[in-house]
C-alpha cells in the first residue's frame, strides 16, 4: 500500500543535516534541484491505495536505485553505506536515527515495480 501523501519526517535530529551535507554536496543540489513527485505518478498504477503494509514511499525506493547507479554499488553496499553517510540518509529523505530497508527490497522494486517502465536497465 502507498499513502496519497508523503509524510514529512518529524525528528528532533533533523538539524544535523545542516552541519553535516553542506549547501554545495550533489545530493543535497539533486535534491534541492529535482522535483522527485514524478515517481509517484509514474507508479501509481503498481501500488494499491487501500490495502496492505504501508509501503517504502517509492520516491526513497527510486532514490536508492539512483545512488546505486551514481556511485556504482551493490544493494547491500548502498544500503550498508546509508547506514552511516548523511549525505545519503538526507538525499533519501530519512531522518537521521531511520532505519535501513533490507537490501532484497530493491530487487523487489525493480521486478514489481519498474518493469515495464525501465525493462532490465541496470538500476
Amino acid at each position: 500500500m502507498i499513502s496519497n501523501q508523503e509524510t514529512l519526517q518529524l525528528s528532533p535530529y533533523m538539524a544535523i543535516y545542516d552541519l553535516a551535507v553542506p549547501a554545495d554536496n550533489m545530493l543535497r543540489q539533486i535534491n534541492e534541484l529535482v522535483d522527485f513527485t514524478f515517481i509517484l505518478e509514474e507508479l501509481k498504477s503498481k501500488y494499491c491505495l487501500v490495502n496492505g503494509r504501508n509501503a517504502v514511499p517509492p520516491i526513497r525506493m527510486f532514490k536508492y536505485l539512483l545512488l546505486k547507479s551514481i556511485f556504482d554499488l551493490s544493494d547491500v553496499d548502498i544500503v550498508d553505506r546509508s547506514r552511516y553517510d548523511m549525505s545519503f540518509k538526507y538525499f533519501l529523505d530519512m531522518a537521521p536515527e531511520e532505519g535501513m530497508i533490507d537490501p532484497s527490497s530493491l530487487t523487489k522494486f525493480r521486478r514489481l515495480r519498474l518493469q515495464d517502465e525501465v525493462g532490465h536497465a541496470h538500476l
